[in-house]
């Protein structure tokens, strides 16, 4: 092998591996703690409107529950990025009394934006509910999916 060889393919990697960091130090994460939050208060709120309606509550609305989302993924040594298991969430939330209350919510997190979240039941209740008709069904908060927007 020529040195000219030798040259041009270490030219050739250090290209690539610089390609690679400029990529990585430029480009976001698609999961990311801002985003997460956002969707996950969204989410949440929306959710507990639909489970006031089921419960005969009237008069609870998305801007007056003022959901909030405080999340961290895996403690302080792990970075507040990337997908996982590991992420808890701290729901904050004015409640059908107009009472504020916080919850801890465990966080899935998938690569492809969506997620699966769950709080406590002593907060959103069991995984069934008795509907204003006296009928037992699915209790929207108590376990959900969502979803994300990578881009924004």
């Amino acid at each position: 092998m020529t040195i000219t060889r030798v040259l041009t393919r270490g030219a050739a990697a250090l290209a690539l591996a610089g390609a690679v960091a400029a990529l990585t130090a430029f480009g976001s994460p698609d999961v990311t703690k801002a985003r997460l939050q956002r969707s996950l208060a969204q989410t949440f709120a929306n959710l507990y409107v639909q489970q006031a309606a089921i419960l005969g509550v009237d008069g609870i609305t998305v801007a007056g529950i003022a959901a909030s989302a405080n999340c961290d993924r895996g403690g302080p040594k792990v970075a507040d990025v990337g997908s996982g298991a590991d992420w808890i969430c701290q729901v904050t939330f004015h409640d059908t009394q107009n009472a504020v209350q916080t919850g801890k919510f465990e966080v899935q997190v998938k690569a492809d934006s969506t997620y699966v979240a769950g709080g406590p039941s002593k907060l959103i209740g069991l995984a069934t509910i008795t509907d204003k008709s006296g009928r037992d069904v699915p209790n929207p908060v108590f376990e959900f999916d969502g979803a994300f927007d990578p881009d924004n």
